[in-house]
């Protein structure tokens, strides 16, 4: 008996298995006993697209989804002028450079408050924070995209209260400065390499967003096409004018993006008729789960009185009312109870999104790693360098912190209200056909595909022209303001540190030429990573991953041991960085970011089970689908993606502090004075040599050549000095 399927279905999203031979089922017998007029075994998803329908109406039931109208051109000229007016600002700095590389590097350290703390916040809340986690709490929920602003605004509170005075006392121009100054040449190098490879994966998130957008509004661009767009106008002013363009053109993405963004978080979570989708209304067979759902809905008696709920065992005896509501449906019937902005329980029990699974793991080690990991980026503590005193650089990375919760975290609410509009019980839904799941009862039409462009839909649809508009620019701004920064860096730390070590081939006088030149390839690598991997948070993830995992305690040295160990840091560095690369490959991964738990939310969907209504439909009960007879074939989650972050950094510490202890009577080996193993003065350091743990105290005491903190330090001889 051949019956159509159709549909409660909810989100597991992401979780897609490909259809076979571009049939709507791949299975040949449960394909079959679909078959009707305009429907057989050779029927194609594309024969159905001609022919005006789609697999989800034919096998489930449900309207195939409505399309949306493409974008105003006003949103378009919006952000093509804000794209101008800053590359125009950026350009025009290059006459505060006059040829001197401490004005290039960290702006002649002359940045005031209001400055250092727009700039900080300006590379923190990028396309991640806001484009990126939007998208995350609208696939799945609230803290899946809530715990990237979370942990990049904790990184500046962090930075703040344990790195940035001392970090600005040390007088480097970059940050592997600070620990060439300890640790000597080879862990520089190390320093400098790592965290290149970090900021190129930044950089990538962030040309994704803001080629994203640039796709969206002009349909003609595709999407890599936007990306490399988005590289050369950000390139292009960058490395005119430095450190200068990059701070002043912060300040002017700040004020415009910040309150767009600001303004339409607020405006759409107060004006919004429903912050988050309702329970369904349902359609015509559809039971609801408990009285006070047929309440609110008027819902009538059950023709069939044997209906079990799955997730409480009781029955299901009250349906849709037809005679109010229409036989054709309200909804999609995707949320048997309502939806909620947050979900508290999320952060605290694995099955707190029950019955959906919960990347708990993942989710609390992405907070630690961007917390952490942030404490080693590059443009974080150039700003932290760059500030007039060391209180401004505290002062500034304790406010910026605060505006990344204040602009970040709203938008995590955004994701609720995108679902309300785009969500699974909406016209706009789109459903993978071949999927099942036993929790949701589901024999096909299992798994919700999230529109990847939901949010930008939301913004020009659904918003005020005006606002929508406004918050468009915003997040453009954001993406603009870190990609600067992140190919500055990246320049910089080239020129300075990595090839002024090889064979003294950089002089003062060539150093602006190298760092200018270095930037554009490592932003040609950043946008072919973006074209081949068009991930925005993920790509954030991976960068501080990097560096979390090799540099960060060796940086916590540099201030708080009183003989930093360029030994303890050399073999930390080697040992948090391979066992992270062990890892990698050595723990179980499925690309879902799940840990496994001996819950049934956190089995994944299987391929269609059955030709029968799904079990709670009110139908004669040898019509509903039987789990136990015929099986969905489902398999648990087993990704332990997270853990290898967290565990990484904890080997690292344990190699250093276990080094320093052996050393702390003297060097477990005795590298050549003046070698790659004995730190040495940077351009502009020499006056700060003492303050490796921050004790003012120590600020002029030298000791028979030696610093109080017992580092030997040798000066950097046959090159000129930086111009002052």
């Amino acid at each position: 008996m051949s019956l159509k399927a159709s549909v409660p279905f909810l989100v597991t999203a992401g979780w897609l298995l490909n259809q076979a031979a571009g049939q709507c089922i791949a299975d040949e017998t449960i394909n079959a006993q679909f078959a009707s007029d305009g429907y057989s075994t050779t029927t194609t998803a594309e024969d159905l697209e001609a022919a005006g329908t789609c697999c989800q109406e034919t096998i489930c039931g449900i309207p195939c989804p409505e399309e949306v109208d493409a974008p105003g051109k006003g949103y378009g000229i919006a952000v093509a002028v804000f794209m101008a007016i800053s590359a125009l600002i950026g350009i025009a700095t290059v006459l505060f450079i006059k040829g001197k590389s401490e004005n290039y590097f960290v702006a002649g350290r002359s940045l005031p408050l209001w400055v250092v703390a727009a700039t900080l916040a300006s590379q923190s809340i990028d396309s991640n924070a806001i484009l990126g986690n939007v998208d995350l709490s609208y696939k799945f929920h609230f803290y899946d995209g809530a715990v990237l602003p979370i942990g990049l605004g904790l990184s500046l509170i962090l930075n703040g209260v344990f790195l940035a005075s001392n970090i600005n006392k040390d007088g480097a121009l970059t940050l592997p400065d600070v620990y060439a100054k300890r640790y000597g040449k080879v862990v520089e190098v190390l320093v400098s390499i790592c965290t290149i490879i970090s900021f190129i994966f930044l950089l990538a998130g962030n040309l994704v967003g803001m080629g994203t957008i640039i796709h969206y509004l002009y349909g003609g661009i595709s999407l890599t096409g936007a990306i490399w767009v988005s590289a050369v106008v950000v390139l292009a002013y960058t490395i005119t004018g430095g450190l200068f363009s990059v701070a002043y053109t912060d300040v002017f993405q700040a004020t415009v993006g910040w309150l767009g963004c600001i303004t339409l978080a607020f405006y759409m979570i107060h004006n919004t008729e429903q912050n988050a989708p309702p329970q369904s209304t349902g359609f015509a067979g559809y039971s609801y789960p408990d009285d006070e759902t047929c309440e609110l809905y008027d819902g009538v008696d059950c023709d069939n009185q044997d209906i079990v709920n799955a997730i409480d065992g009781t029955l299901r005896t009250c349906c849709y009312n037809a005679t109010k509501y229409g036989a054709a449906g309200v909804d999609n019937g995707a949320y048997l109870y309502a939806d909620a902005p947050v979900i508290q329980a999320q952060m605290t029990k694995p099955d707190g999104l029950t019955p959906f699974p919960n990347a708990i793991v993942f989710n609390w080690a992405t907070i630690f790693v961007l917390a952490f990991g942030n404490l080693a980026a590059l443009d974080f503590q150039a700003r932290c360098m760059a500030s007039k005193t060391p209180k401004v650089a505290v002062t500034g990375c304790l406010i910026a912190g605060c505006l990344t919760f204040m602009v970040g975290i709203p938008f995590s609410y955004l994701g609720a209200i995108t679902r309300t509009y785009y969500g699974p019980d909406t016209a706009r839904a789109s459903f993978e056909t071949d999927t099942c799941s036993t929790i949701l009862e589901l024999p096909t039409c299992a798994l919700w595909n999230p529109d990847s462009l939901a949010f930008l839909k939301l913004l020009t649809h659904e918003a005020p022209p005006v606002l929508g508009a406004w918050c468009l620019v915003g997040i453009v701004a954001a993406s603009m303001s870190t990609c600067d920064g992140a190919i500055l860096a990246m320049g910089t730390v080239f020129s300075h540190n990595i090839m002024r070590n090889v064979g003294g081939c950089v002089t003062t006088k060539s150093l602006l030429v190298i760092a200018r030149l270095a930037s554009v390839p490592f932003a040609l690598i950043a946008a072919a990573i973006a074209s081949l991997h068009k991930s925005t948070g993920y790509l954030l993830i991976v960068a501080f991953d990097v560096v979390l995992a090799s540099v960060v305690v060796p940086l916590f040295g540099c201030f708080y041991t009183k003989k930093p160990s360029p030994l303890a840091a050399f073999l930390s560095i080697l040992a948090g960085a391979t066992t992270r690369v062990i890892l990698q490959f050595a723990l179980p991964r499925d690309g879902f970011s799940i840990a496994p738990f001996n819950y049934p939310e956190f089995m994944n969907v299987g391929p269609a089970a059955s030709s029968l209504y799904p079990s709670f439909f009110d139908e004669p009960i040898d019509s509903r689908w039987d789990p136990s007879e015929e099986k969905c074939d489902e398999v648990q989650f087993n990704d332990w993606s997270g853990v290898d972050s967290l565990v990484s950094p904890v080997v690292g510490l344990i190699v250093f502090v276990s080094v320093q202890f052996l050393e702390r009577n003297g060097p477990l080996i005795a590298f050549k004075e003046g070698g790659l193993f004995e730190g040495y003065l940077k351009d502009g350091q020499g006056g700060d040599l003492g303050k490796n743990q921050g004790d003012e105290e120590s600020d002029s005491e030298i000791q028979g050549g030696e610093v109080e903190t017992s580092v030997n330090v040798t000066a950097r001889t046959g090159e000129e000095e930086v111009t002052e």
